[in-house]
């Protein structure tokens, strides 16, 4: 094919044209996929190592969850909340039993998630703790990101997600990730919750040194705080443990779940919590009238399906190993740190050599398709169907763009 005939060009002119620039895509245009593959509209082929910042942990067109998402197409797919549907009361019981908790609150994306645990983390305080009304406050870590809305973006630490979106809303403290001492200082009698991720996936992957997590968790049982997981990058399989969380030992108060939840297919996202947290909330207080649809609720029970097996989240702590051997062989030839757990890296790339951008557009010219964050680093998050070959595969190019480099 000549260039002439390439309908790329064209096609990435026409979305400058008509969307808001709120990101910077690779000049990829993808028209189809399937497993960890994706196929652009001039045919090429790209190993997908992105994932979909996890939203497609069971690979592209998962024939169990194209097949639940096209039987309930032909029946129903919206109703509201001011009715209940046959599928609804099968996803929050069977998500809630695999989180280990007695309730769900269904809703559609991440952020709308964690806005959720924060209402009800807050009334959890007023309520429950007894904190002074208008008082609340949640603790958060440094270099967080919890999603983009004008609360969520009021505690980031991210000078692109937050200058001009304020005046800000108050009632979080920050405080650095991993340091338990700063933690405990930042605790006073009106703390309500602490809301952190198990793994800082836009920071570059970080993940915090052993037992800082438990560290959390004893706080937060001595100060009678909540502990609340957001686990919507981290979680479902992605680490080689159903949460993150799990490496640790450690249950919290509240799940946060999103991206994976929805197969890839619709936004699913949910909170779940026992009793004694989700049941502070009362009718009218908070709601939405696509979360929880019955589109999204097949799609979702079939994805819990899929986990109660087991199958994938021993697929990535088995591929995982193979992953990181073969990045962890790079440092020092380009790379110089890596990171991460299961299917999940963050890689660290010589600034000398190229920035994570660059890495990331040469990446795409050999036909792996990554997302670099926060100068040299890039972020390599493949579907769990992905193969020992393929991941070999892309290491072998990540090895390739180094050595042309150096």
């Amino acid at each position: 094919m000549t260039s002439v005939d390439m309908r790329t060009p064209e096609a990435l002119a026409d979305a400058e044209r008509w969307t808001a620039h709120n990101y910077h895509p690779l000049p990829v245009v993808i028209a189809e996929a399937e497993g960890a593959w994706v196929t652009d509209v001039d045919g090429r082929r790209y190993l997908d190592f992105l994932a979909g910042y996890s939203a497609l942990n069971f690979g592209h067109r998962h024939p169990g969850l194209i097949a639940a998402a096209h039987a309930q197409l032909d029946r129903v797919t919206l109703t509201s909340r001011a009715f209940v549907h046959d599928q609804f009361a099968d996803f929050c019981h069977s998500l809630a039993a695999l989180c280990g908790k007695d309730l769900v609150l269904p809703m559609n994306t991440g952020a709308e998630a964690v806005e959720t645990a924060i209402k009800v983390a807050r009334k959890w305080g007023y309520r429950v703790k007894g904190v002074e009304a208008e008082r609340a406050e949640i603790i958060v870590a440094a270099d967080n990101f919890h999603g983009r809305t004008t609360t969520i973006v009021s505690f980031s630490t991210d000078p692109d997600a937050r200058d001009d979106f304020g005046p800000y809303t108050p009632g979080f403290v920050i405080v650095p990730y991993g340091n338990l001492a700063a933690l405990a200082d930042a605790i006073t009698p009106n703390t309500v919750a602490v809301l952190m991720e198990p793994i800082q996936g836009e920071a570059g992957v970080l993940v915090p040194s052993e037992g800082y997590f438990a560290g959390v968790r004893a706080l937060c049982d001595d100060h009678n705080v909540l502990f609340v997981a957001d686990e919507i990058q981290s979680g479902l399989g992605r680490t080689g443990k159903t949460f993150a969380i799990e490496h640790e030992e450690v249950v919290p108060d509240m799940y946060v779940l999103g991206k994976a939840l929805g197969g890839g297919i619709v936004p699913v996202s949910a909170v779940a919590a026992n009793r004694d947290v989700l049941g502070v909330l009362k009718p009218g207080e908070h709601g939405s009238t696509f979360g929880g649809n019955p589109l999204a609720c097949a799609v979702g029970v079939e994805v819990v399906r899929l986990l109660e097996t087991g199958e994938f989240q021993r697929r990535s702590a088995e591929l995982g190993e193979r992953l990181h051997a073969g990045l962890n062989a790079l440092i020092g030839k380009g790379l110089v740190a890596v990171r991460g757990r299961g299917l999940w890296a963050g890689v660290d790339i010589d600034p000398a050599l190229m920035t994570g951008r660059e890495a990331c557009e040469r990446l795409a010219e050999k036909g792996v398709l990554a997302k670099d964050t926060h100068g040299s680093t890039i972020r390599l998050a493949p579907p769990l169907v992905v193969t020992a070959e393929e991941l070999d595969h892309a290491v072998a190019q990540l090895a390739a763009i180094l050595h042309e480099k150096s």
